[in-house]
């Protein structure tokens, strides 16, 4: 990619890609799909293990990436939300992990390669399906499911792959735990002091407010989260999932005025119906994050569940030729 993310920020507003699993449902693959030939005989079911498909089904991962090229995204994810050995436990395939983050990002290298465009290839680092704030077990409020060291040690073998594949940017995301997210934080300062001679990564941080109180699951205020996370000199702090963009609008404006980096915004395509599916347009998404561009809340804007290239595309349209929202001047004490 020429000239840094660093740069662009400060021309214009930048479009991140939408969901992922939203586009792995469109092709309706059955378990045989998700197994490929190397994983025929597994000893468990792994139909819904999307990170899989990075290694079994990986023309299918490097399309997806492709139509949100066309879109007109400047910034696409990595398919490595679960692509750690704690997640990729409910498969027994735990040995996986760093394989499967290296797969993921060589796909979306070839994407950009195949496509033409230029843009970022950020390695997605999910929030984990265990955490270090809430106990599992309503009768043992003291009891955790993993340790800090191992949280920092599934996320070190997922940061070596990231960058062994090719990714440019860390994007530690949908965090609803932000002890989980300073381990990841953690892994990567480890990484580094491991291998000083790494190409050095900008990293993404994107919190999840999960009701209307304005908290994190593990029950942060949003000022809170981003002191939390605000040592690791992110790139951008942000907010996704969860909300659709019209309950995340006052959230994305308080951390507007709060935020010494860039911000970042993707939500969801509204609420999910009934039925757990997303029914707001792409034009509707498109409509609110205008209105976040017009107000000078964002620097980086794209989709979450339920969204698809239609969504990213017409949000491109929109904020294309708006000002990005400019970096508060810090008063040094």
């Amino acid at each position: 990619m020429a000239g840094s993310i660093r740069e662009a920020l400060q021309q214009r507003i930048l479009v991140i890609d939408g969901a992922m699993g939203t586009m792995i449902q469109r092709y309706k693959l059955a378990e045989a799909d998700y197994r490929g030939e190397r994983f025929k005989d597994w000893h468990c079911d792994v139909k819904g293990n999307n990170d899989l498909l990075s290694i079994t089904r990986p023309e299918i991962i490097t399309d997806i990436h492709k139509q949100y090229l066309n879109a007109d995204a400047d910034i696409i994810e990595t398919n490595t939300f679960s692509s750690t050995a704690i997640a990729m436990a409910d498969y027994d395939m735990q040995e996986l992990a760093y394989e499967l983050n290296v797969a993921s990002a060589l796909c979306a290298r070839e994407a950009i390669k195949q496509t033409g465009k230029q843009a970022w290839v950020a390695g997605a680092i999910g929030p984990l399906n265990k955490t270090l704030s809430l106990s599992p077990d309503v009768n043992n409020p003291g009891y955790r499911a993993v340790t800090f060291d191992e949280v920092v040690a599934a996320y070190y073998d997922q940061i070596r792959g990231l960058v062994d594949g090719g990714a440019d940017i860390f994007l530690i995301e949908t965090i609803f735990d932000t002890l989980n997210a300073k381990a990841a934080i953690f892994a990567i300062k480890k990484f580094y002091r491991d291998h000083p001679d790494a190409p050095k990564k900008e990293i993404m941080i994107s919190g999840t407010i999960t009701d209307a109180s304005g908290r994190t699951l593990s029950g942060q205020t949003l000022e809170a989260f981003y002191t939390s996370v605000a040592h690791a000199k992110p790139l951008s702090v942000g907010l996704n999932c969860a909300l659709g963009a019209k309950e995340m609008r006052q959230h994305i404006a308080e951390l507007s005025h709060i935020a010494s980096g860039y911000v970042s915004a993707y939500p969801n395509a509204g609420l999910p119906n009934a039925m757990g599916e997303y029914d707001e347009a792409p034009s509707e998404t498109a409509h609110f994050l205008e209105d976040w561009a017009k107000e000078g809340f964002v620097n980086i804007v794209g989709g979450c569940c339920g969204t698809t290239p239609d969504h990213i595309k017409h949000i491109a349209d929109r904020v294309k030729g708006m000002q990005p929202r400019a970096l508060p001047v810090m008063e040094v004490i």
